[in-house]
């Protein structure tokens, strides 16, 4: 057998290079760009080699290890799971810094490749810098802790070990059910250590996604149940997008006339003005869809894992009599509740069931409901974001502001806080696939990170990141990145003095406001409360920026970030007591005694809504 004599960093890289995925009919690297932040542990060996294959995958230099793989992530989810991002680090902090972002990409199901340095197999120099060392077993190390967010860990001991462990890496990151993130430890001395690598494992390599096919008999039990449903109802979550199932969906419900409904995930699956589209579903949905999924009785799940923030800590679904049909590629997610699972692809599965069915469509009575719950819905939108001037606007009126002024194509990006809401509940799609709501991890500082990943997907599009004040203090580094590295984004902050979503709910199970608005938090300070001067420390971060004064201002300013070439923020005070809401409960963890009879009276009210919550058997 031919052989090639490599050390451990130059046999990964060259693989990785080797790698390559079709994408509407071309071939393209299967792994597009690169983030690193240079260290102990992966200077010497895989910095030279990620040096030497910029051609093949570019690299970026990032401010922080857990913003350059939430980049990644964002890269991949707007490349619809078909091109990944890789995340570099360091042994020991710069490892750990990356936790989080794993646990974003193992949440919502995304690829990403980390590859951490480690410290030395051979354990001559310990404890060498940076190492947590673990008194009755030294084989820890900081690596370890992300066993519990990846779905494909290893530490390579050995330079052979890449020869079983990269094929099945590359697996995982294009699984459709196993999809998540992968984590390769690099101990220092392995990473130089040589081989003679067969030829042939670095042949290129074309990969493609599976499409596992529906069971007959799951298609026939499926379509047996639709044709008897008086009410059904079909959600739409993000493994449409991943199946690339947009039209076959939109295709299936024109025929069938069943009403469709979204999760966050899903958002914008079909355009908001499709006359079946009767909105979010959900705690942070719409009373359109909540109204219709608490009397559906046959619920069609189309790539969901119907997250307590899509059922309303499953309270949404009322009817005693409800079946649920679950299309997924992940049997985990596809049996929850007893639903009737269909271990398939989305866009497979509703090819099938759309055949079977035949000329059958929903009962007229049905679509008269659903026709004048969206109408009320629509109404809803309308009145939260009119632009009425006051002296601070809300988040919603800063929703419709960017939904009137965007282009079709720009990617609207935000994560945690009371945005996530305030977007799912009030933006009207106007194309397919434009938003990107972290809300599975709800993972605080993925918003602007992510507006630098999503751009370098989309290149000739605007990331549109809308930000809180509180997510831009805790991770905003990457607007310098941006800058850095030419790929703009506009990022909107909305500024209501701290962390005032928590604050609501604080005060709305009956608690006192305390250290989630600025004023109610401890300090030392004497005078006015400071307050962070945004645009200034945009600024300095090389971007543009302004602050509008009132909601009058606002389409000028986004006019001006247009038109720059470089990355732009606009900063706007908000109203934090004003909210977008809807009638569904949500499961919080209230204590089951107080004493005081005002708070007591605030948790039995919120308990009486868990008398519409569905066991999961």
């Amino acid at each position: 057998m031919e052989t090639v004599r490599l050390t451990t960093a130059e046999a990964l890289a060259r693989y990785l290079t080797k790698q390559f995925i079709e994408v509407d009919g071309e071939e393209v690297p299967l792994f597009g760009c690169a983030f690193a932040i240079f260290g102990h542990g992966n200077v010497t060996c895989l910095g030279q080699q990620l040096y030497e294959h910029q051609s093949d995958i570019p690299t970026w230099r990032g401010q922080n290890e857990q913003s350059m793989a939430l980049a990644a992530i964002a890269y991949a989810r707007a490349n619809k799971r078909q091109r990944v991002g890789i995340a570099t680090s360091s042994v020991g902090p710069g490892a750990a810094n990356m936790i989080t972002a794993a646990g974003v990409a193992h949440t919502n199901r995304l690829p990403l490749l980390m590859l951490a340095g480690d410290t030395f197999q051979s354990r001559l120099p310990d404890p060498v810098l940076q190492q947590t060392e673990h008194f009755n077993n030294p084989t820890i190390t900081v690596n370890d802790a992300f066993k519990a967010v990846t779905r494909y860990w290893d530490r390579i001991t050995k330079p052979s070990q890449l020869v079983a462990s990269l094929p099945q890496a590359i697996a995982t990151l294009l699984d459709p059910a196993d999809c998540g993130p992968v984590m390769l430890a690099l101990p220092q001395d392995t990473q130089g250590e040589v081989w003679d690598f067969p030829t042939v494992f670095f042949a290129k390599k074309v990969h493609r996604i599976r499409r596992p096919q529906p069971e007959h008999c799951d298609i026939e039990r499926a379509v047996a149940w639709l044709k008897e449903a008086k009410k059904p109802l079909i959600i739409a979550g993000g493994g449409v997008f991943y199946s690339h199932a947009e039209q076959e969906l939109e295709d299936f419900i024109n025929r069938h006339q069943i009403p469709l409904v979204e999760t966050i995930a899903g958002r914008s699956v079909l355009r908001s003005s499709h006359p079946l589209n009767c909105g979010p579903i959900g705690t942070t949905g719409s009373d359109s869809a909540n109204h219709l999924a608490a009397e559906a009785d046959v619920v069609l799940a189309v790539g969901t894992r119907l997250q307590d923030f899509t059922t309303g800590s499953w309270t949404v679904f009322q009817n005693p009599s409800l079946k649920i049909i679950s299309i997924n590629t992940c049997r985990f997610d596809a049996v929850k509740h007893q639903a009737l699972p269909i271990v398939a692809d989305a866009r497979d599965a509703i090819k099938a069931l759309h055949s079977s069915l035949e000329q059958w469509s929903a009962e007229e009575s049905w679509l008269a409901i659903s026709v004048r719950e969206r109408e009320s819905w629509k109404e809803q939108v309308n009145t939260r974001t009119a632009p009425v001037i006051s002296a601070f606007p809300s988040y919603a009126q800063i929703v419709g502001q960017v939904n009137q002024l965007a282009d079709k194509r720009d990617r609207i990006i935000t994560a945690a806080g009371g945005l996530p809401a305030e977007l799912n509940m009030n933006w009207q799609a106007s194309d397919s696939g434009q938003l990107d709501i972290e809300f599975g991890f709800s993972c605080m500082g993925y918003e602007i990170a992510a507006g630098w990943g999503a751009k370098m997907a989309m290149p000739d599009n605007d990331p549109i990141v809308l930000v809180g004040d509180g997510s831009y203090l805790m991770m905003n580094s990457d607007i310098y990145s941006s800058v850095l590295t030419g790929h703009k984004m506009i990022v909107i902050v909305c500024d209501n003095g701290g962390f005032a979503v928590i604050n609501k709910l604080q005060n709305n199970t009956g608690n006192t406001s305390f250290n989630n608005l600025l004023k109610d938090c401890a300090s030392l300070s004497e005078g006015d409360l400071p307050r962070v001067d945004f645009v200034s420390h945009a600024k300095s971060l090389g971007a543009n920026a302004e602050k509008i004064a009132s909601l009058a201002e606002f389409s000028a300013a986004f006019y001006r970030a247009k038109a720059s070439n470089k990355t732009y923020v606009i900063v706007t005070d908000i109203d934090p007591t004003v909210w977008s809401s809807t009638e569904t409960w949500w499961e919080v963890g209230l204590p089951e005694h107080t004493d005081d009879k005002t708070r007591g009276d605030i948790i039995e009210n919120w308990e009486s809504g868990r008398k519409h919550q569905r066991p999961g058997v």
